[in-house]
């Protein structure tokens, strides 16, 4: 039996789904982000699959921009996050939620 397309398309759905439900449903930051990064490459996984799939480059060009931008954005998200914990000493998103000033 040869992977397709089609089993590369259901691997990234499901990853997506992961990823989806945890961004909904974690209440800690770090969690938080690692869901964000589950979504991200999920749609990287279906970028690349497409590509390959049409002998194109295009949508591997797309991936590799995609994981620079959460590479970015991780980094910058981790540096706020050593601020708040050092501020508040908690990272808990109910906690953040009431801003007091």
């Amino acid at each position: 039996m040869e992977i397709g397309l089609n089993h590369y398309l259901v691997l990234a759905t499901i990853l997506f789904g992961i990823g989806l439900y945890g961004v909904m449903r974690r209440k800690n930051l770090l969690m938080l982000f690692f869901a964000t990064e589950i979504l991200l490459n999920s749609v990287n996984i279906g970028f690349a699959a497409i590509s390959h799939y049409y002998a194109d480059l295009t949508g591997q060009m797309f991936a590799f921009f995609v994981i620079a931008i959460a590479a970015s954005e991780v980094a910058v998200g981790l540096g706020l996050l050593i601020v708040w914990y050092k501020r508040h000493n908690s990272i808990d998103l109910d906690e953040m939620s009431v801003m007091r000033g």
